[in-house]
């Protein structure tokens, strides 16, 4: 948004016609609110979430933003999409909201889309230098900042905020959240390195430049075990999940103390914070810059 004043009028008119419920469906002013809320969040101006000093957590959740989405859904009709080749043929067919149709790119965003199955809904918005291999999916409302990679399978879901020169490795999920709208969607920041197959949900936060290994999975009824500070971080009803910042989080398990499990052996899954990044970690990240 270009300022207080638009963003504050701007959240008026979906507050309105989102508490207006079916009774905004086909009217063209809440339509035109909608679509105004959808450019921002492409553009990068407007976000579900943002970096908030004052908050507990270090950021705020816009739960208006969220509700404009919800809206979208509202307002959308089914419908039939095709993306068409330059020869006049179609090369995708979908059926989705009128509303989300699928974003299109140029090269002078400096955005590198590889071509193999991926896609990017409207309302989401890639930064320049974002780089998405094949196959993979960037939902409506995500946020993805300057230099990250998004690599093959991976999804950021609805509302996810991926900040600079994060690596999302294949097939990462990073959860999305519309409902309830008052949650915190899940925030990856800068210089994080996902590892593959890792999943990290339920608004959990994970700090600047720490490192997820390949299985990890985060949600918010996790309890991670920091090593090295001897302690076990767990969300609060107030507050997700937070991987602090350079720590380097590995899938472990404990054993269970009570029967029957205890005499069967038997144990669980545990994520285990083993060490804090340091430069022996960076140096097994440099492949990064080869890449790009």
């Amino acid at each position: 948004m270009t300022s207080t004043t638009s963003t504050d009028t701007l959240q008026q008119s979906i507050e309105h016609f989102f508490a207006a419920g079916p009774a905004a469906v086909g009217d063209k002013n809440a339509l035109a609110a909608f679509h105004q809320l959808r450019d921002a969040l492409e553009a990068g101006t407007l976000r579900s979430a943002e970096l908030d000093a004052a908050s507990p957590t270090g950021w705020c959740v816009n739960a208006w933003v969220k509700r404009g989405i919800l809206l979208g859904f509202r307002l959308g009709a089914l419908e039939e999409m095709n993306v068409k080749h330059p020869d006049g043929g179609s090369i995708l067919s979908f059926v989705d909201k009128a509303t989300y149709p699928a974003r299109r790119f140029s090269a002078k965003q400096g955005i590198r889309i590889v071509p193999g199955g991926s896609s990017v809904r409207s309302g989401a918005h890639l930064a320049k230098g974002v780089v998405m291999m094949p196959p993979a999916y960037v939902n409506v409302g995500a946020f993805v900042d300057e230099g990250t990679m998004i690599d093959s399978h991976a999804l950021v879901g609805s509302c996810a905020q991926i900040g600079k020169r994060v690596h999302l490795s294949a097939a990462a999920q990073i959860g999305g959240v519309l409902e309830p709208i008052n949650a915190s969607p899940v925030i990856i920041e800068d210089d994080v390195i996902i590892g593959g197959n890792t999943g990290v949900y339920e608004g959990t936060i994970v700090r600047s430049r720490a490192v997820l290994a390949a299985g990890v999975i985060l949600t918010r009824g996790t309890p991670v075990f920091d090593l090295p500070n001897n302690k076990v971080l767990k969300a609060t009803p107030e507050t997700p999940l937070i991987i602090p910042s350079g720590a380097v989080v590995v899938a472990g398990s404990r054993a269970i103390t009570t029967s029957p499990g205890k005499d069967l052996g038997l144990s669980v899954y545990t994520p285990i914070i083993v060490k804090y990044r340091d430069e022996k970690t960076d140096l097994s990240t440099t492949l990064e810059d080869l890449l790009r």
